[in-house]
């Protein structure tokens, strides 16, 4: 199983990005799907997450400027940034709990290569 992330780059103060990310593999069942991220220094922190039912939760400092999506039938999570801010800078993971089987034995956390975003003031 892997997470593939894409969609960083560098934009400027109150710009937009899309990041998304794509499970592959053999896996039975996606559940909560994340996405996080990293400053140097810093512990790695939930920017957001959806459930495979839909339920969204955001960090209050990304709340209505960051809006997390999935679509189940193509194993994919996105994160669209609005409103940029320069503390958004960091590295963004994609995260998800994958089952591979039925059971709780079969059920891991995947992560996928990290994903720069850089925002300039």
């Amino acid at each position: 199983v892997q997470l593939q992330a894409s969609g960083g780059g560098l934009v400027q103060a109150g710009g937009s990005l899309r990041l998304s990310c794509a499970a592959s593999g053999a896996f039975f069942r996606i559940n909560t799907m994340n996405w996080y991220r990293q400053v140097p220094g810093k512990q790695r922190e939930l920017v957001a997450g959806v459930t495979s039912g839909g339920s969204t939760n955001y960090v209050d400092s990304v709340k209505g400027r960051f809006t997390i999506s999935r679509d189940n039938a193509k194993n994919t999570v996105s994160l669209q940034m609005n409103s940029l801010k320069p503390e958004d800078t960091a590295v963004y993971y994609c995260n998800a709990a994958i089952s591979t089987g039925t059971g709780p034995f079969f059920t891991r956390d995947y992560w996928g290569q990290g994903t720069q975003v850089t925002v300039s003031s």
